[in-house]
C-alpha cells in the first residue's frame, strides 16, 4: 500500500512539473508589485501633457469595458479633446493611477492635473452641467465652438 502512495506521489510531482513549464503565460502565476516612483512620475507627466486625461479600459476607437464605453461618449459628445491610456497594456499603471488617485477604479478623468472622479461621478456632473461648467472654466471647450455645434453649424 505504501508504494501505491509513493507512485501516486511521483506521479502527481510530475505531473505538476509538467503542467507549470508547459502552461500558457497567461495562466502563470502573477505577483502584485506595489507601484514605483517611476510610475507615479509617468502619471504626473501625462497629466502635464493634456488638459484633460482619461485611464480607461481599452481606446476611446475600441474601449474595453461599459464603464469606459460610457465616459468616452461623454467626453465626445461635447467635442472635448482628450489624451487616453490604456491601463490594460500596463499592470503598474493600471495599479498606479488607482494609488495615485486614491480611487479604486477605472476610467478615471482628470482635468488640468486634477482627479474628477470615475464615470458615476463624470455622468452626474454632465447630466446637471458641472462638466461643462468646469470645462470653461480651464479653458478646455471652446466657446464658439460650442456655440456652433450647439446651432449646428461650423465654421468652413
Amino acid at each position: 500500500m505504501a508504494s501505491r502512495f509513493g507512485a501516486m506521489a511521483t506521479a502527481m510531482r510530475s505531473l505538476r512539473r509538467t503542467l507549470t513549464t508547459d502552461s500558457h503565460a497567461d495562466f502563470s502565476r502573477v505577483v502584485k508589485t506595489p507601484p514605483t516612483a517611476s510610475v507615479q512620475d509617468r502619471i504626473a507627466a501625462h497629466l502635464k501633457e493634456s488638459k484633460v486625461v482619461v485611464y480607461m479600459k481599452g481606446l476611446p476607437s475600441a474601449p474595453q469595458c461599459g464603464f469606459s464605453w460610457k465616459t468616452v461618449q461623454i467626453l465626445n459628445a461635447m467635442g472635448v479633446e482628450y489624451r487616453a491610456h490604456n491601463v490594460l497594456v500596463d499592470d503598474d499603471l493600471r495599479q498606479g493611477i488607482k494609488q495615485f488617485s486614491a480611487w479604486p477604479t477605472i476610467p478615471q478623468v482628470y482635468v488640468d492635473e486634477e482627479f474628477v472622479g470615475g464615470l458615476d461621478i463624470v455622468e452626474g456632473m454632465a447630466r446637471c452641467g458641472d462638466l461643462k461648467k468646469l470645462l470653461n472654466e480651464k479653458g478646455v471647450l471652446d466657446a464658439d465652438a460650442q456655440k456652433a455645434k450647439t446651432e449646428g453649424k461650423t465654421d468652413s
